[in-house]
C-alpha cells in the first residue's frame, strides 16, 4: 500500500508558494485534485512513476498524454542521446528535421508537408493562422467546451482575454450537424476554418467519438465554403490511428495539429497539411527559440518508427478494454454505476449521480494509496508499456476505491 503525501512533497509545496504564483501554474497543479495527490515526482520508468517521497504508482496519465511507448523507452532515449552528442539547438536544424518530415508525410495519408513546433498550442494556432492566410477569411468555428490550447483565442480562462481576441470565433456543438450548419451560415462568406478535436474530450463530462455524419458534414461544409478543415489531434494523435484519428472515418483534413505522443515525452509539436495550404504555410511567420531542437526530432523519428513497426496501438487498445471491463465488473460488485466513454486507450471514467465529483475524489484518493494514479474528471492515457499485470494492479487499487465509495454511501444512507 502506498503512503499519502508526506514531508518532502509538502516542503517543496511550501517553497514553491514563495516563488511561483499559486504554488504551481496550469493543469498540473494539484489544487484542482485534492491533497491526496503528490505535486512533485522523482522519476518514472515504463508505466510506473515515483513521487519525491518514494511512493510508487501505475501511471494512468502518462504525463497527460506524451508518454505513448512508456517512460524511458530504450529506442527513443538512445536516439535522443546520439543526437544530443552531435548537437541539439544549433544555428539551424540538423538533418533529422528532414528525416522526420519525410517520415510523417509517409505515415499520415493527408499530409503533403510538415512544420514543427514545440507545444500543442503552437500547432493549433499555426493551423488557424495558415487557414486564414490561405483563404483570406477570418471566421473560425470551434465546438463549445473543446480545448485547443492556452492562448487568448482558445484558452478556457477569460482572465486577461479581450473581446477582440475572440471576435472571429463562432461556436457550435460537437457532433451536432444542425448546430454546425447554423454556425457556417453565421460565418457566411468569411469562413476560414472549422477546427475539431479528434473526439469530444471536454473535462468532466462523457466523451464522444465523432459520428460519421458529423465528420462528413464538416468536410462537406468546408469544401462548399472554401474553408479549411482542421483536426486538432494534439491529444489523440498516434493513439487511435497512426494515420490520424479521423482516418478510420474516411475523412481527411486540410490541416492537423499534433503534439503529446509525437516524441514520447520529448517536447515537440507539428502541423501537417495538404498541398492546398502549402503556399500559405510559407507566408505565415511562425518560429521559436527552441523549435529546431534536434534531440526531440530524433526522439520523434524513433517514436513514430516504433509505433509503425510494432502493435503498440493495438496493445494499448487491448489494455484499455481490459481496464474498462474490469472496472465495470468491480463497480457492479459494489453496487456502483459508472460511465466509461471515449476510446478505451484514453479512458474516461465517471460515476453516476456525482455532480460535484465527490465520489470520484474519494475513489481516486483510495486508489492512490494502493498505487494507481487515476484522474477524477479528465480522460486518462494508456501506453504501450502497460501490461496485463499492470492493469491487474490498477484494478486491485480500483477495488479499494470502490469499497471506499460504497462504505461512504452506506454511511450517508
Amino acid at each position: 500500500m502506498t503512503k499519502l503525501i508526506n514531508s518532502i512533497d509538502r516542503s517543496l509545496r511550501s517553497r514553491a508558494e514563495q516563488v511561483i504564483p499559486g504554488g504551481m501554474w496550469g493543469h498540473m497543479s494539484t489544487r484542482y485534485l485534492g491533497d491526496a495527490y503528490p505535486q512533485f515526482f522523482a522519476r518514472a520508468e515504463g508505466c510506473r512513476l515515483w513521487d519525491v517521497d518514494g511512493n510508487e504508482y501505475v501511471d494512468l496519465m502518462c504525463s497527460w498524454g506524451p508518454i505513448v511507448l512508456g517512460h524511458h523507452h530504450p529506442a527513443v532515449e538512445d536516439a535522443a542521446r546520439r543526437q544530443r552528442e552531435r548537437g541539439d539547438n544549433m544555428n539551424g536544424p540538423a538533418d533529422v528535421l528532414v528525416e522526420l518530415a519525410e517520415l510523417m508525410v509517409d505515415t499520415v495519408p493527408h499530409a503533403d508537408w510538415v512544420m514543427l513546433q514545440k507545444n500543442g498550442t503552437d500547432a493549433t494556432t499555426a493551423c488557424v493562422t495558415i487557414a486564414r492566410a490561405g483563404t483570406g477569411k477570418r471566421k473560425v468555428l470551434v465546438a463549445r467546451g473543446s480545448y485547443h490550447g492556452a492562448v487568448p483565442w482558445c484558452t478556457p480562462s477569460l482572465a486577461g482575454v479581450t473581446t477582440e481576441d475572440r471576435a472571429h470565433i463562432i461556436h457550435f456543438d460537437y457532433n451536432d450537424v444542425p448546430s454546425l450548419e447554423a454556425a457556417v451560415d453565421q460565418a457566411g462568406s468569411d469562413l476560414a476554418a472549422i477546427i475539431v478535436t479528434a473526439f469530444r474530450h471536454d473535462i468532466g463530462r462523457d466523451q464522444e467519438m465523432p459520428t460519421v455524419e458529423f465528420a462528413q458534414s464538416a468536410r462537406r461544409l468546408c469544401d462548399l465554403q472554401g474553408a479549411a478543415l482542421i483536426v486538432d489531434d494534439v491529444r489523440a494523435g498516434f493513439r487511435i490511428d497512426l494515420g490520424g484519428s479521423w482516418e478510420p472515418l474516411g475523412i481527411r483534413p486540410d490541416l492537423s495539429a499534433w503534439s503529446k505522443a509525437i516524441a514520447n515525452g520529448h517536447s515537440l509539436a507539428a502541423v501537417t497539411g495538404s498541398n492546398r495550404f502549402r503556399e500559405a504555410a510559407t507566408k505565415v511567420y511562425v518560429t521559436g527559440s527552441f523549435w529546431y531542437g534536434a534531440v526531440s526530432m530524433a526522439a520523434a523519428v524513433a517514436t513514430i518508427t516504433t509505433l509503425r513497426d510494432t502493435q503498440a496501438i493495438a496493445h494499448m487498445r487491448d489494455m484499455g478494454q481490459r481496464l474498462r471491463s474490469g472496472m465495470e465488473t468491480l463497480a457492479s460488485r459494489y453496487g456502483l454505476a459508472l460511465r466509461q466513454t471515449g476510446p478505451v486507450q484514453m479512458p474516461m471514467i465517471l460515476f453516476e449521480d456525482d455532480p460535484d465529483f465527490g465520489k470520484a475524489a474519494l475513489f481516486c484518493a483510495s486508489a492512490l494509496r494502493h498505487g494507481a494514479y487515476f484522474h477524477p474528471k479528465h480522460n486518462m492515457f494508456l501506453s504501450a508499456a502497460h501490461t496485463p499485470a499492470d492493469i491487474n494492479h490498477v484494478l486491485a487499487a480500483a477495488e479499494a476505491g470502490f469499497a471506499a465509495v460504497a462504505r461512504d454511501e452506506a454511511t450517508a444512507g
